[in-house]
């Protein structure tokens, strides 16, 4: 084998090399066009571009109760219901706050449950400056996703380079086994306060 060849064999697998450390170093195009996350904990008011929230409250509960036309309805989980109760204001122009997202310590996501069906109280939540409107979002997930918890709020589901609040639920007090203190057997969506 002559020098040449080797030579552009050297060169071939440094450009090989080259090529897939730019491939695996540089950010996929859904992580440059992913929302851009503003950070708060649980009880501050957290200011995104077009809306701010506060997260009041989170409930866990065995069973959902709600009334539906007239009729009551049970809902049970293999898992937990998280009953998130926010406090939404738009910043500037009316807007609507249209998702809401659990994503637990390990990165899994949970959207909204739609298992209740339309309720006023649930997204898309129509908000206006200077308004403060309570909202809930719920979700259903296995306990395990609960400790070291985030809630995402955003305008819309698919919002890229949007702002997306993201607040931490470090301050849910757990019990010595990582699971919530307080689940309560049943939770009565009509009843809250």
């Amino acid at each position: 084998m002559n020098i040449r060849a080797i030579g552009n064999l050297l060169i071939l697998a440094t450009t090989v090399a080259l090529s897939y450390g730019m491939q695996v170093s540089k950010p996929h195009y859904a992580e440059l066009t992913a929302p851009i996350p503003v950070d708060g904990a649980v009880h501050d008011t957290v200011r995104a571009r077009s809306f701010a929230v506060r997260l009041d409250r989170v409930v866990f509960a065995r069973t959902l109760k709600s009334d539906q036309f007239g009729q009551e309805k049970l809902l049970t989980t293999s898992g937990l219901w998280a009953v998130v109760t926010t406090s939404l204001t738009a910043t500037s122009t009316s807007t609507t706050v249209a998702d809401g997202t659990w994503q637990g310590p390990t990165g899994l996501r949970y959207h909204q449950s739609e298992r209740l069906g339309y309720r006023q109280d649930m997204p898309p939540h129509s908000i206006d400056p200077g308004l403060e409107r309570r909202g809930l979002f719920i979700f259903e997930m296995p306990p395990d996703q609960i400790p070291g918890a985030s809630l995402l709020v955003a305008g819309r589901r698919f919002g890229p380079l949007d702002a997306q609040a993201r607040i931490s639920l470090d301050a849910v007090p757990t019990g010595a086994d990582g699971q919530p203190a307080d689940v309560l057997p049943q939770y009565d969506l009509d009843a809250r306060l």
